[in-house]
C-alpha cells in the first residue's frame, strides 16, 4: 500500500490520545459516582457482560476514526478487477493434421467444444472473434456478444492444408486493432495485393506514424491461438508476435496434441505432426502471455477455464480511500445502533 498524501498519516497520532482522553473520563466518572450501600449487590445484578458492552461503542467509534485518517492520506492498493470491456480473439488452426484422435474424440472437436464453453462464460460486456488460419488465415466471425452467432461459426470450421500460425495470429492483431497501421494484404500476400486497392504497387497508403508500447500494456484486449503444429507457410510467428508485443496486446498460445507427435492419414496421403513448443512458449513470452499445453480434452477444457479467469480480470493500482471511508462510516452505524440498544442512548 502507498499514500498520495503520506503527511496526511501523522493525523493518526490523534488516535492514542482519543484513547487517553476516553480513560480520564471514566477515571473522573468512578471519582463522582454516587457509592452504594452494598457495591458488589450492585456488580452481581450488572453483571461481567454488561462491563464489556459499554466500552464496545467507543471502541468502534475510534476504529472509525482510524479508518477515517488512514482514507485522507488516501492510500492507492494493487488489485485484482474485473475487466469492465474487452475484445477476445480466438485464433483456431483447421489444419489437417487436427484430425488426429490422440485427443478424443478427435483434435477439431475437442478444440470446438473447449471454444466453445469459453464463449459461454464471457459476461455480456465481452466481444469475442473468431479467426481460422490453416494454409491461410480468414476472419471466420468479426467480435461480437452473440453467442450464438459465435457457436455457428466455430460449427463452420472446414479443415484444409498447411499451418499459417503467423498468418492467424497477424489477422487476429489486425481485426482487434484495424487502426494500429497494420497492412494485413501486403503483409500476408506480398505486393500483388495492392492493385486491388488502384494503387501503383510501391507506394504506401498515408498511415498515422506508429509508435510501440509498452508489451501487455493494452488491458482490453487478448489474443488466444490454438493450434496441434508447427509453421509450414506463411509470415514468420515470432515477428507477428514481436507486433503484437509493440502493440501491448497479450497472446496466450496453446498447444494441443501429444508432445511426440502423431502420424495421420487422410484421402491417400499421410503427414507427422508434431507440436512447436518453443515457438509457442517464446510467442507467449514475448507479448507477456503465458503458454498451455492440452494433450486430453479434460486438459483443453481447463486451459480454457484458466484462460476465462486471466482475461477477465487485471491488476491495477486503486485508490481506496472511498472504500475505507464507506468501512467508517459502517462502524459509526453499529457503534450507534449498539449504544441505543444496549444503554438507550446514541453514544
Amino acid at each position: 500500500m502507498t499514500f498520495q498524501w503520506p503527511l496526511a498519516l501523522w493525523a493518526l497520532l490523534l488516535v492514542p490520545a482519543f484513547i487517553g482522553l476516553y480513560v480520564l473520563i471514566l477515571r473522573r466518572r468512578k471519582r463522582v459516582a454516587v457509592r452504594y450501600a452494598n457495591l458488589a449487590l450492585v456488580r452481581e445484578a450488572l453483571g461481567p457482560g454488561n462491563a464489556l458492552r459499554r466500552h464496545v461503542p467507543p471502541l468502534l467509534m475510534l476504529l472509525a476514526l482510524a479508518l477515517m485518517l488512514l482514507a485522507a492520506s488516501r492510500p492507492v492498493m494493487t488489485l485484482t478487477l474485473p475487466i469492465q470491456q474487452q475484445t477476445v480473439i480466438l485464433a483456431m488452426d483447421v489444419s489437417g493434421s487436427m484430425r488426429a484422435t490422440d485427443v478424443q474424440p478427435n483434435r477439431i472437436e475437442a478444440s470446438q467444444a473447449a471454444a466453445k464453453a469459453f464463449i459461454k462464460a464471457q459476461p455480456a460486456s465481452t466481444k469475442v472473434g473468431i479467426i481460422a488460419f490453416a494454409g491461410t488465415a480468414s476472419v471466420v466471425q468479426p467480435p461480437t456478444r452473440n453467442h450464438e452467432d459465435l457457436i455457428a461459426a466455430i460449427d463452420r470450421f472446414q479443415l484444409q492444408r498447411g499451418t499459417a500460425i503467423g498468418s492467424g495470429l497477424l489477422l487476429s492483431l489486425a481485426t482487434l486493432l484495424p487502426d494500429s497501421g497494420i497492412d494485413i494484404a501486403q503483409m500476408l500476400y506480398g505486393d500483388d495485393a495492392r492493385r486491388g486497392d488502384n494503387q501503383p504497387i510501391g507506394q504506401d497508403k498515408v498511415r498515422e506514424p506508429f509508435e510501440p508500447v509498452p508489451p501487455g500494456s493494452n488491458t482490453s484486449s487478448a489474443i488466444i491461438l490454438l493450434t496441434d503444429g508447427q509453421r509450414t507457410t506463411g509470415p514468420d510467428s515470432l515477428d507477428a508476435a514481436k507486433m503484437a508485443a509493440e502493440r501491448g496486446v497479450r497472446v496466450y498460445t496453446v498447444g494441443i496434441g501429444t508432445r511426440e507427435g502423431e502420424t495421420i492419414g487422410f484421402e491417400g496421403w499421410s503427414m507427422r505432426v508434431q507440436l512447436d513448443e518453443n515457438t509457442l512458449r517464446k510467442m507467449a513470452e514475448m507479448t507477456l502471455g503465458e503458454y498451455f499445453h492440452a494433450s486430453t480434452a479434460p486438459d483443453l477444457t481447463k486451459v480454457y477455464e484458466a484462460l476465462n479467469s486471466r482475461i477477465a480480470f487485471e491488476k491495477k493500482q486503486t485508490e481506496i480511500s472511498g472504500l475505507i471511508a464507506a468501512l467508517a462510516a459502517a462502524l459509526i452505524s453499529i457503534a450507534a445502533a449498539l449504544s441505543l440498544w444496549w444503554h438507550g442512548r446514541a453514544i
